[in-house]
């Protein structure tokens, strides 16, 4: 296994965008535009590395819809610093972005208003992710997902300088704000925030040294990740970590060792990922789904599916992760791959979410027990929809699987 840490913040960052669900790309942009402004500043080739992979991580604390809508609506308010320390939390725990923990703790603080404490690089970098997030947060209404980018940003884009200008020595360091009244002055600067433009030069972008991936690095990834799914709603606190847990379980006592626990592990953290596309109030719904509901919620197996894919390409964890709503009569999704088209490791996750989703307890559901979670697994394996013999081998290990789910 090959992987550079640049592809996979990429990849992630494309995850982090789809929080917004209408509002998409906002930390590309913001990385775009940081990285510009550092272009301006004269920085290095591994500083400006740096800060661009900073704003495409920024917002990792933001898993809610509506908490993505504050941050892309005005420039300031109550409540802002609670995403930071959560995005700041997150990194400290996963060592191979810890280094993008201050950053990320401090990008919504206003530059005279900074700790003299901080090291100057940790406040300038800050201020630079908050001037080009809130930059972003001016030219978002001239960009959707539908349409683009809006040809009026041409005539619009000098209030957005003047707005940024009157505020040099307050939220922002006046160097900074030079610095980017120069690198907007153009129309290039502007036109380059359309979605495929951007996507094109983020992919085009080559880092003056990148690092290799360990195993161990991968999980910790895969980990923050699975904490920012899972804080999408308090329904589904831990889920994906559970899920990942009691997979691995499974897997070492059917067999497997090694490289494949792990992988495994990593497909049981992040099957939900596309889950971050899905409205809060569908995850929240404590009623049926409607028809439009349901298919918003349905295609979160295969984003799942399509964003792994472009950041671990080379192993199965797409492939595992995306197909945890299949079964073995075909009639799952998104691919209706049916019997032994599913791999062994996609049969364990679909068990290990069926049984931790039933463990806990949802909008609609209360909690279930021990028996009563297994009793309808076990109902599921007579009806032929989930591996018999994976539900067996749950059952030999019901009371370690049951703590895995619940902790308890």
């Amino acid at each position: 296994m090959h992987l550079h840490l640049h592809q996979v913040i990429i990849g992630l960052a494309h995850a982090l965008d789809l929080v917004g669900v209408d509002e998409v790309q906002h930390g590309k942009r913001v990385a775009v535009i940081a990285e510009a402004i550092a272009r301006e500043l004269g920085w290095s080739k591994p500083a400006r590395d740096f800060i661009l992979q900073a704003g495409m991580l920024h917002d990792c604390g933001v898993s809610q819809t509506r908490e993505h809508h504050d941050i892309t609506d005005g420039l300031e308010w109550d409540g802002v610093i609670a995403h930071c320390e959560r995005g700041e939390r997150y990194l400290l725990e996963c060592p191979p972005l810890a280094e993008f923990a201050p950053i990320v703790r401090w990008h919504h603080t206003r530059w005279e208003h900074l700790p003299a404490s901080l090291p100057e690089k940790t406040r300038v970098a800050a201020n630079l992710i908050f001037l080009a997030d809130r930059v972003d947060a001016l030219q978002i209404p001239y960009i959707s997902a539908e349409a683009g980018l809006q040809s009026a940003i041409l005539w619009e884009y000098p209030a957005i300088i003047e707005r940024i200008q009157g505020l040099a020595g307050t939220l922002f360091s006046p160097a900074l704000v030079d610095a980017f009244v120069n690198a907007a002055a153009n129309e290039a600067f502007w036109l380059a925030m359309d979605p495929d433009y951007l996507d094109e030069d983020i992919a085009d972008f080559t880092m003056a040294a990148d690092r290799l991936l360990s195993m161990r690095d991968m999980l910790d990834i895969a980990n923050l990740f699975a904490r920012v799914v899972d804080a999408k709603s308090a329904y589904t606190h831990e889920h994906s970590r559970r899920v990942a847990r009691i997979a691995r379980h499974l897997a070492e006592r059917s067999g497997r060792s090694g490289e494949a626990l792990d992988l495994i592990e990593a497909a049981g953290l992040l099957h939900d990922l596309g889950k971050l596309r899905v409205p809060d109030f569908i995850i929240d719904k404590p009623a049926p789904l409607n028809r439009e509901e349901r298919a918003r919620i349905t295609r979160h197996a295969y984003d799942s599916f399509r964003i792994l894919k472009n950041v671990f390409g080379g192993t199965p964890i797409a492939y595992w992760a995306g197909a945890h709503h299949e079964n073995l009569l075909g009639t799952g999704y998104p691919f209706h791959r049916m019997g032994q088209k599913l791999d062994l490791e996609a049969r364990i996750i679909g068990v290990a979410d069926i049984f931790q989703a039933l463990a806990q307890t949802r909008p609609y559901r209360a909690q279930q027990s021990r028996d009563e979670v297994f009793a309808q697994l076990t109902e599921l394996a007579r009806a032929g929809r989930v591996d018999g013999e994976v539900v067996e081998l749950l059952g030999r290990e019901l009371d370690a699987c049951y703590a895995l789910a619940t902790g308890i």
